[in-house]
C-alpha cells in the first residue's frame, strides 16, 4: 500500500509533514518526570522553559521550510526522551512501524505514535516485540529500497531480523551495520550519531567512528563525504536534518561543521540547541519523526 499523505523511504526528500513532541508534552515542566534526568542520561537538570523555547525555534524552521509540524500530545506514560520522537517509531512508505526501544523508559512511546498516527490516516505496518530492541536512531535509508541498521546497544541483532523479516515482502534489503563501543552501553550511540544523509549522494559523516564496513559499503554507492569538526563531536556536530532540495537544519552551536556544510554548496539553518538537544543527546535528526517527504 502507498499513499499520497505519507512515506518513508527518503531521507532526503522535501520535508512536507514531520511530528515532534514539545518540552511541555514530553513532562518536562513536570517535577516527577525532570528529577529522572540523571538515570535517563542528561548531563544536568533539564531547564524547562529555555527547552520549551529552543523547541519553539526548532517549529518555526521546520514550517518556514514548508513543513506541516504535527504535534504528539501530552501522555502520562511518555519520558523527558520523547521529545527525540525519531527513535520509536519508522515511517515507510506503507505504514509505521512501531519499535522496541531499547533504552526501556521508551518503549510505550511506540504505541503512543502508533494512536496519534492513526489518528492522522496513516497505518501500522508493524511492530517489534521482545527480544527485538530496535530504534529508528540506528536506520539509514541509503535509498528507497535499501534500509541500513546500526548493531549495537540499543538495536540489536533480533531487532535486525525482525525488521528484516518484516520489510521483504515489500522488496526492502535491510543491512546490518556494526557500532563502536564509543562512550560506552549507557551513551545513546545511534548510527545516526555517526552519519547524516544530506542528499541522494552526500553524507556527513563522523569517519574516525564508522565502522569499516561502513564507509566502504557508502563509498561503495557512490556518497561523498563532508566530515563534521571532530571539535564539534559532544555538540552532535553530525546530527544534521534534510529538509530537501540542498537545505538542512543544523544546531547553531557547531559553527565549524556548518561552515563545512555550507562552503559545499548547502543552504544551512540552524537553531539553538544547547539545552533541549546537548543536554539530552539528541540533534535535529533526533527531533522530529518525518511523516512524509515530496
Amino acid at each position: 500500500m502507498t499513499s499520497n499523505n505519507f512515506n518513508g523511504h527518503s531521507m532526503v526528500g522535501e520535508l512536507r509533514r514531520v511530528m515532534v513532541c514539545s518540552p511541555r508534552n514530553a513532562g518536562w515542566d513536570d517535577p516527577q518526570h525532570s528529577s529522572r534526568w540523571r538515570e535517563l542520561g542528561f548531563l544536568h537538570p533539564p531547564q524547562f522553559q529555555d527547552a520549551q523555547h529552543q523547541h519553539e525555534a526548532l517549529c518555526r524552521e521546520l514550517e518556514a521550510a514548508g513543513a506541516d509540524v504535527v504535534h504528539l500530545p501530552y501522555s502520562a506514560d511518555l519520558s523527558l526522551d520523547a521529545v527525540y520522537t525519531h527513535d520509536p517509531s519508522l515511517a515507510t512508505d506503507h505504514g509505521l512501524i512501531l519499535l522496541h526501544p531499547g533504552k526501556s523508559n521508551r518503549i510505550p512511546e511506540a504505541q503512543a505514535h502508533g494512536r496519534f498516527c492513526q489518528g492522522l490516516g496513516i497505518p501500522v505496518l508493524g511492530e517489534m516485540t521482545s527480544p527485538a530492541s530496535t530504534e529508528a536512531g540506528d536506520m539509514v535509508w541509503l535509498d528507497a529500497h535499501t534500509l541500513l541498521i546500526g548493531n549495537g546497544y540499543r538495536t540489536k541483532i533480533p531487532g535486525i531480523l525482525q525488521m528484516r523479516q518484516l520489510l521483504a515482502p515489500h522488496q526492502i534489503e535491510v543491512l546490518a551495520a556494526p557500532l563502536p563501543y564509543g562512550p560506552g552501553p549507557t551513551a545513546c550511540l545511534h548510527l545516526m550519531s555517526l552519519m547524516s544523509l544530506l542528499n541522494e549522494q552526500t553524507v556527513l559523516v563522523d569517519l574516525p567512528w564508522l565502522a569499516v564496513q561502513t564507509v566502504e559499503l557508502l563509498r561503495a554507492r557512490d556518497f561523498k563525504f563532508i566530515e563534521n569538526d571532530s571539535t564539534e563531536r559532544d555538540t552532535l556536530a553530525c546530527n544534521v536534518l534534510s529538509l530537501g532540495r540542498r537545505r538542512l537544519l543544523a544546531l547553531e552551536e557547531n559553527k565549524k561543521t556548518n561552515q563545512r556544510l555550507h562552503d559545499a554548496g548547502f543552504d544551512v539553518r540552524t537553531f539553538p540547541g544547547s539545552e533541549l538537544c546537548i543536554n539530552g543527546s539528541g540533534g535535529p535528526t533526533c527531533l522530529t519523526r518525518p511523516l512524509f517527504r515530496g
